[in-house]
C-alpha cells in the first residue's frame, strides 16, 4: 500500500507540537538550540543544490533543462534562501542569517564555524563534521541529510525537500523569540527577523510548485511516489530524533 502525505502529517504534527518548544523559556535555552539545529540550517542548502545541479542548467554552454515551473521553483528557492536580505538591506543568505542571529544573541559559534572553515580548505563534509565539535545529535543529522543527497535518485530527494523540511517551525516558537525579544533582549531581534522573514518569502506559491515538481518527477510511477514519500518519512523521523536530542540537553 503506497503510504500518503496524509500519513507524513502524523509525523508533521508531532514536530510541531513537540515538547521541546515547552522548554525553550530562555534565552539560554534558544541558544542552545540554535547550536544544534544551525547544522540542520546548513544541510538544506545541500538538498537545495542537489535540485539546482539536476533541475536546472548550472552549467555552461547552457541549455533550458526541464520544466519551466520546476526551474523557476528551485530558482526562486534558491535566490531566496542565498541572497536574501538583512533587517538593513544588505544582501545575505538566510544560513548567514542564522550565523549573526547566533552572535547577536549569545550562542557559541565555534562548531559551525568551525565546520564552514575546513569545508573551504577542501575537507569532505563528513571528516569536516566529525572534527568540528558538533553534537553527536547534530553529526547524525546531518548524515542522514547527506546520504540522500549525495546517494538518493532525483524524485527521492525531491521528496525529502518537499515534504521533510519546510514549516517545520511552529508560530509557537517564534512567539516565545519574539516575547523575549520584547523583554528586553535585543540580540533576540535578528532570530525573529530570521524566521518571519523565512515565512514570508516562502509564501503561497512555492509548496503547490513544489508538490508539482513531485508529480513531474515521479511521472505517474507509483514505485516512484512511494519512495519520495517514503524518504520523507526517514527525514521527518531523523528530524523528530534531533529535537528529542535538543530537548535532553534543556
Amino acid at each position: 500500500m503506497i503510504e500518503t502525505t496524509t500519513h507524513l502529517d502524523e509525523y508533521r504534527s508531532v514536530l510541531v507540537n513537540h515538547p521541546l518548544y515547552n522548554k525553550i523559556d530562555s534565552i539560554d535555552a534558544i541558544q542552545r538550540f540554535m547550536e544544534t539545529h544551525v547544522f540542520a540550517v546548513w544541510d538544506f542548502m545541500s538538498l537545495l543544490k542537489r535540485l539546482q545541479l539536476e533541475l536546472t542548467c548550472a552549467s555552461f554552454p547552457w541549455i533550458p533543462v526541464g520544466n519551466p515551473i520546476i526551474r523557476r521553483l528551485i530558482n526562486e528557492i534558491v535566490f531566496g534562501e542565498e541572497s536574501d536580505v538583512d533587517q538593513n538591506g544588505h544582501a545575505v543568505s538566510h544560513f548567514e542569517l542564522y550565523i549573526q542571529a547566533m552572535v547577536d544573541i549569545g550562542a557559541d559559534t565555534r562548531a559551525i564555524t568551525s565546520y564552514i572553515q575546513q569545508l573551504k580548505r577542501g575537507e569532505s563534509w563528513e571528516n569536516a563534521l566529525v572534527n568540528s565539535g558538533a553534537s553527536q545529535a547534530a553529526i547524525q543529522f546531518v548524515r542522514n541529510t547527506m546520504a540522500c543527497v549525495e546517494h538518493a535518485p532525483i524524485h527521492v530527494v525531491a521528496g525529502v525537500f518537499t515534504y521533510g523540511r519546510e514549516d517545520l517551525i511552529p508560530d509557537m516558537f517564534i512567539s516565545i523569540v519574539r516575547e523575549l525579544s520584547e523583554k528586553g533582549h535585543s540580540g533576540a531581534q535578528t532570530l525573529v527577523y530570521y524566521l518571519e522573514r523565512h515565512i514570508e518569502i516562502d509564501g503561497d506559491e512555492h509548496g503547490p510548485m513544489a508538490l508539482q515538481m513531485i508529480e513531474e518527477l515521479c511521472q505517474g510511477n507509483p514505485t516512484k511516489k512511494q519512495e519520495s514519500i517514503h524518504a520523507a518519512k526517514q527525514a521527518l523521523e531523523s528530524r523528530i530524533e534531533l529535537w528529542d536530542a535538543i530537548a535532553d540537553t534543556l
